[in-house]
């Protein structure tokens, strides 16, 4: 279904009443050239393991709006991998409008998503790192970053004896993007770290 999923595990500020840990899970649409295809991943053989890589390539931030949650139980017929994956976050997981739309053309099941309240609906709404009050309603933003994935196969090329050029596959290229994705929540107890410092 050309599905992406991230997980975030938050641990909890147990002295400000909130629970070990919090999961969050964002799911959104994956186009065809943003990972490498899982053939080639498959035959990938990692020198050196415990080498910590750099990125060759800084993607730039995506902003995401996740103004739709997802139903865990009817998750599945998304991805298979909502199942294991966001266990932990069955009441937090999220995704797009758009995305929903293009998985709808697809033939997915709609049941499974639900509007959330958006600041237009609400325009008492505030982002949870002006919203004074623990209790209210209010639109968290999450960041996250990934140091290192495969995004881009690397292809070189060679001379036959006839002078012919022909390229072929030699490598990877690895990347590094970084994501903030903003969505609703029905009190700030639930983004405590989207406070101003």
């Amino acid at each position: 279904q050309e599905v992406k999923i991230f997980r975030a595990l938050i641990l909890g500020e147990l002295e400000r009443g909130q629970s070990q840990f919090q999961a969050l899970c964002f799911v959104t649409r994956l186009h065809r050239n943003e990972i490498i295809p899982s053939e080639s991943m498959a035959k990938l053989r990692q020198k050196n393991p415990r080498t910590v890589r750099q990125a060759e390539e800084v993607r730039g931030l995506e902003h995401l709006s996740m103004d739709v949650a997802v139903n865990f139980s009817k998750g599945a017929q998304l991805s298979s991998h909502i199942h294991n994956i966001c266990a932990e976050a069955k009441e937090a997981i999220y995704t797009r409008e758009e995305d929903v739309k293009f998985w709808l053309e697809k033939g997915v099941d709609g049941s499974m998503f639900e509007v959330l309240p958006q600041g237009s609906d609400l325009p008492e709404l505030q982002r949870c790192r002006l919203c004074p009050d623990r209790w209210k309603p209010c639109i968290c933003s999450y960041s996250l970053s990934i140091e290192w994935y495969p995004c881009m196969l690397k292809y070189c090329k060679s001379r036959d004896a006839g002078g012919k050029v022909s390229s072929y596959k030699c490598g990877i290229r690895s990347c590094q993007k970084g994501y903030t994705f903003d969505y609703y929540v029905p009190q700030k107890q639930l983004c405590l770290w989207d406070e101003e410092t």
